[in-house]
């Protein structure tokens, strides 16, 4: 598929050509989907779940297994360069249609879910000054979240190449408050309340429960490390996707460690649990007076909004490319002349609003659409690693682009095992969840099947179709027995 030819479908007049993005814009793509709400929230959720040795041991699993599916996704972009859209592509070309299918909605579903929380989490920021908003899931709260989502819509509707190009000047303005932050928290540091906070045994319960509990927030501040590779059908040089998901990983993983485990010597764990999100906030504001908050809350504000931003631009992306390759309907597969795929943008955009109208239901909105953002993309990032293996055990048959390396088979294996603990750790109930979101989704890729004329699934698919249904079907009947619930 040719870089020119992805642009635009039969019925758009015209022929654009995609932008060409440069590597310092693509590592800011990267830097901008990765450094967004969750980075404000890890105080308090590290403190609710660990102590300073479960957060050291935590950000130390996390951190290698993230580098790993980073190390995953520049092998792929380097051996398969003919994939775009990264996580959709290589699942569908390691396990067929089907599972290629699940892991494009999965991610773009993650994604539309993730862009909830930035705005809740931006209510409730605003809402530390004006109640009405509380913690941003209040009806004001929800009415103002959806003109901002709408505004978006407007915004990116205008073309890819300008919405990158402020993406990049947001990543620059958003960065400089964390590691003010950061320096800051470090001055104040007292080391007596740092050794309190050491063990957490008696607040938490055991280490290893207490590492469990704080994976899917990893994951959740991690997310955006497969930015370049979802977006490389734009990239100027096609050996920039994977050097940008090394050099964007390595810039934000220092600073997220940093955040969480400096804060430790700010408050005991017990307050900041009890602290009002964005916790960060209240930490700065313990060290340092009412500025130190109102500081974090304006960097919080740009840094989402940035975010936001880069994260729309990619849910769109791989809906786009996934109804250009006959997965999705055609209909998601036009752009205009600027390169915009606006059905898909729509579509994107009209989830997200859903979604926030379902936090008003929920107990805790933030929380709870940060860990099903985590899990939802759990199964695209499994099947991406699955398939570097794969390649890896038998590249003659993968048509791999250079000869694979047994360092290449480890990173993957490594991936492969760190993704599956993920959704072990996720829990059932998230894992439910995430089934009553997919098996609906396969409507969409029926009507692709029948725009094309075949057949609707082979027996294969209709084995992963079973599973998905009852999958589904279980995740109902628990949320109407008040086993599991939002």
């Amino acid at each position: 598929m040719s870089n020119v030819d992805t642009g635009t479908d039969a019925t758009t007049a015209g022929s654009p050509k995609a932008a060409k993005l440069t590597l310092v814009t693509l590592t800011a793509m990267v830097v901008g989907s990765m450094v967004g709400a969750g980075v404000f929230s890890l105080p308090r959720r590290f403190a609710q779940e660990t102590g300073v040795a479960g957060a050291l041991i935590a950000w130390a699993i996390a951190g290698f297994g993230m580098l790993m599916l980073a190390f995953v996704f520049q092998a792929l972009a380097v051996r398969r360069p003919d994939l775009d859209a990264g996580v959709y592509a290589y699942a569908k070309a390691g396990f067929g249609e089907y599972l290629g299918f699940f892991s494009a909605f999965g991610y773009w579903a993650s994604a539309c879910v993730g862009n909830v929380t930035y705005w809740v989490l931006i209510m409730s920021t605003i809402g530390a000054i004006w109640p009405a908003l509380g913690d941003g899931d209040t009806a004001l709260a929800i009415i103002l979240s959806s003109a901002g989502l709408w505004a978006f819509f407007l915004l990116i509707r205008r073309g890819v190449k300008e919405a990158a190009a402020i993406n990049r000047i947001v990543t620059v303005a958003k960065v400089v408050p964390i590691l003010v932050f950061v320096i800051l928290a470090l001055f104040c540091l007292d080391p007596s309340v740092f050794a309190d906070n050491w063990g957490g045994a008696d607040y938490a319960g055991s280490l290893f429960n207490q590492v469990r509990g704080t994976m899917l927030a990893t994951v959740f501040v991690f997310l955006g490390v497969e930015g370049a590779s979802v977006y490389s059908r734009h990239a100027k040089r096609r050996e920039d996707v994977g050097r940008a998901t090394i050099l964007g990983f390595l810039s934000v993983f220092a600073v997220f460690a940093s955040v969480t485990i400096v804060s430790y010597g700010i408050l005991p764990m017990s307050e900041i649990a009890e602290l009002r999100q964005p916790s960060m906030a209240g930490v700065l504001e313990a060290a340092v007076g009412t500025w130190g908050s109102v500081f974090v809350s304006v960097g919080l504000i740009i840094s989402v909004l940035g975010a936001y931003l880069a994260w729309t631009l990619m849910a769109a992306e791989v809906l786009f490319v996934a109804a250009k390759d006959e997965d999705m309907p055609r209909f998601l597969g036009r752009s205009t002349g600027d390169d915009v795929p606006v059905p898909a943008l729509l579509m994107t955009t009209a989830l997200s609003q859903v979604v926030l109208v379902v936090t008003a239901f929920s107990d805790d909105a933030f929380n709870f659409a940060l860990d099903l953002t985590s899990a939802l993309s759990l199964i695209p990032f499994l099947l991406a690693a699955a398939f570097a293996v794969k390649i890896a055990l038998r590249p003659e048959q993968e048509r791999v682009s250079g000869r694979s390396t047994r360092r290449e088979l480890v990173v993957g294996i490594l991936a492969t095992i760190y993704t599956a603990f993920l959704l072990y750790a996720a829990g059932l109930k998230f894992v439910l969840v995430s089934f009553i979101l997919y098996a609906p989704a396969t409507f969409l890729f029926v009507k692709a099947r029948r725009e094309q004329g075949r057949r609707l699934f082979s027996p294969r698919e209709l084995v992963i179709l079973a599973v998905s249904i009852a999958g589904a079907v279980m995740g109902v009947v628990a949320l109407a027995a008040g086993w599991i619930s939002l």
